[in-house]
């Protein structure tokens, strides 16, 4: 676990670091136009319903009330009347979209996310359900995943939930401190979460995730001690712990919080470094960058067995190729590259209702793209990665990575990355800044560092 702290100089040294989160590469802020809608049909026609398997992402980009953190696409509706409309909408595309394939491809795992995919009524979303079903061919044992305000949860609606299949529950909590909750505009007393869980295990939705941050106005190590504490009351089986992201030029609600405020970078480390302490303490595994689970959990287990995997959901047990999203800004993935729905709702409803897929942008990917998606997710995944295997895996000479490796010095001499050869690990102390390791491979992002593009949130 992450118990040991880095040295002062060597956080504020790093304090001003940003770099993306992985989970795509090419990351997001390189996709353009010139990959739409016609790229993206043609991948979808090329796919083998006989030997491929997909995910299926669902967004729903509402919500009631503003949380002034969030970095979600979502907006804040106060009646139903958009949010039919937005799923009438929804199902209109995943036909467009099923039409495009060559026939039901197999699928093993869904996933709800939003906003909140639970503001639907009950009936709206068993019927979507229900449509997926049709349309794909979705696996008995499929992994069904849906994100949830406890805030707003409804009885009903979980019933509803464990009606659809829904079999894992992702509760959005933050942090368990009444000022916490007031300086981020999110009022959930901890009985709230615990109605919530007890209606989910009610009707059969048995494995729980919860979401914790750190970094956030009027959070204190004690706060975030307290904050994991609570969380293990509630038995999880995994619980994602995230750094906030401060990045106002994005979302400019961010600015209704005090930025003065904000812990700086030591504080940030040792408010994770002690939810670390507590969940590990707990016998939870850490998992990758911000996760942790019960030892006996899917994602605990694939990381032992080193076939963890990253995607746009973040740590995953899915090892598929092919990623469908559905919903505005929501993003596709097949072999051939990455296509990016409309994030603007109204264009992106006008679209799919004058009969076209709704792709704003994308990227075409190329061989060497591959690999160093490879090499990412594998130091993302396991703190650690072969050069070498990862060139014989795709074909190519290992040398390819020598200016990568020279990237690393900085990084190496600070304790940061460990090179033995072309065998490169993060140290269990650094396990927050793995992205900065991972971030030496990324040619785009050298590229936009160079001619100052690039805007990602904090390192640490």
């Amino acid at each position: 676990m992450t118990t040991e702290l880095l040295a002062p100089a060597l956080l504020a040294k790093y304090d001003g670091l940003r770099v993306p989160r992985y989970t795509s590469f090419p990351t997001a802020p390189h996709f353009t136009p010139q990959a739409g809608a016609e790229n993206y049909r043609a991948w979808l026609s090329a796919l083998d319903p006989a030997g491929d398997s997909a995910s299926l992402y669902l967004h729903v980009p509402f919500c009631r009330v503003l949380c002034w953190y969030c970095g979600c696409h979502t907006k804040i509706v106060n009646q139903y009347d958009p949010v039919a409309a937005y799923l009438d909408v929804l199902k209109r595309e995943i036909a467009l979209v099923a039409d495009a394939l060559p026939g039901r491809i197999k699928v093993r795992h869904i996933h709800w996310g939003g906003g909140t995919p639970t503001m639907a009524a009950p009936a709206d979303f068993e019927a979507v359900m229900a449509l997926l079903r049709q349309r794909f061919d979705v696996a008995e044992d499929a992994e069904v995943a849906v994100e949830i305000d406890p805030r707003t949860l409804t009885e009903e609606m979980a019933q509803a939930l464990g009606r659809a299949g829904v079999n894992r529950a992702s509760l959005g909590v933050q942090d368990f401190d009444p000022a916490v909750q007031e300086a981020i505009h999110r009022h959930q007393p901890l009985e709230v979460t615990q109605r919530t869980l007890d209606w989910l295990r009610g009707v059969g939705i048995g494995h729980i995730n919860l979401d914790l941050m750190y970094g956030l106005p009027k959070q204190t190590e004690e706060t975030c001690r307290k904050s994991a504490e609570t969380a293990l009351t509630l038995d999880p089986d995994r619980l994602a712990v995230f750094g906030y992201a401060h990045v106002p030029w994005m979302k400019k609600h961010q600015k209704l919080m005090d930025e003065a405020a904000l812990p700086d970078g030591q504080a940030r480390w040792r408010q994770f470094s002690v939810i670390s302490q507590v969940l590990g303490g707990a016998g939870l595994q850490p998992i990758g960058l911000d996760h942790f689970a019960k030892p006996g959990d899917e994602l605990a287990v694939a990381q032992r067995a080193g076939t963890l995997h990253r995607n746009f959901q973040g740590y995953t047990t899915d090892a598929s190729e092919v990623l469908l999203g559905f919903g505005c800004s929501s993003i596709g993935e097949t072999p051939q590259g990455y296509a990016q729905n409309q994030p603007d709702t109204r264009l992106y409803m006008e679209t799919v209702k004058e009969g076209r897929l709704p792709i704003a942008k994308g990227l075409k990917i190329t061989a060497e793209d591959r690999m160093r998606r490879d090499l990412i997710v594998r130091l993302m995944c396991d703190l650690g990665v072969d050069l070498d295997a990862v060139a014989a895996r795709h074909g190519a000479d290992a040398a390819l990575f020598e200016p990568d490796l020279a990237r690393l010095d900085g990084l190496a001499a600070d304790g940061l990355a460990v090179v033995d050869g072309h065998r490169v690990t993060v140290p269990e102390a650094a396990r927050p800044l793995v992205r900065a390791v991972a971030a030496a491979f990324d040619p785009y992002l050298q590229a936009s560092l160079a001619s100052g593009t690039a805007r990602h949130s904090k390192a640490i």
